[in-house]
This record gives C-alpha cells, sequence and structure tokens, in this order.
C-alpha cells in the first residue's frame, strides 16, 4: 500500500517502467517466472519488483535481474538507477517448498 511519500502509481515515470516490464514479462514468464512492479522511488530512481514463480528459487534470478531487467529498464526509461528484488529479503532465511 501506498503511503504519501511513495510514488502513485499514476505518475509519468511508473507508467513507462510499467510498459516496460509487460514487454520483458514474457521472457521470464516462459521459464515458469513472474515479474511484479511494486514501487518507484523517483528522486532515487530506484525501482523495486518483486520476483515470483520459479524465480524464487532460480540461482540465475539475480543475473536475470541485474543483467537483464536492470539493463532494458536504464535503456528505456530515464533516470532509472537500479531494479531491486523485494523477494530477496521477503524470503531470506525461509525455508520455501515449491
Amino acid at each position: 500500500m501506498l503511503d504519501q511519500t511513495e510514488t502513485a502509481p499514476s505518475s509519468a515515470m511508473w507508467v513507462k517502467v510499467q510498459e516496460v516490464i509487460e514487454i520483458i514479462r514474457p521472457v521470464i514468464q516462459a521459464d515458469k517466472g513472474d515479474i511484479l512492479l511494486v514501487d518507484v522511488d523517483e528522486p532515487s530512481g530506484v525501482v523495486s519488483v518483486e520476483l515470483m514463480g520459479a524465480c524464487v528459487t532460480c540461482p540465475a534470478s539475480t543475473q536475470t535481474l541485474k543483467a537483464g531487467v536492470e539493463r532494458i529498464m536504464k535503456d528505456r526509461v530515464p533516470g532509472v538507477t537500479e531494479v531491486i528484488n523485494v523477494g530477496d529479503s521477503k524470503y531470506e532465511g525461509t525455508p520455501l517448498s515449491l
């Protein structure tokens, strides 16, 4: 849930980031994963996403995020400085059974 300090989903940057995610999503889904936009912090340029499905346990998900999603996002959306997976901290140390 967004509070007053977070970027509203209707901001221009949020819309551009969401458009890029929709372009990337089919490639991630082809490997039984998915990506969800969680937040866009315009002042810092940090985009928070959650990788889901097979991405949660995939050892290459960090590579996908940094070398794929982040690189494409920086190329297509001015102001993006980093893409982080909030799921990394969400599930850290939590045993998962799929």
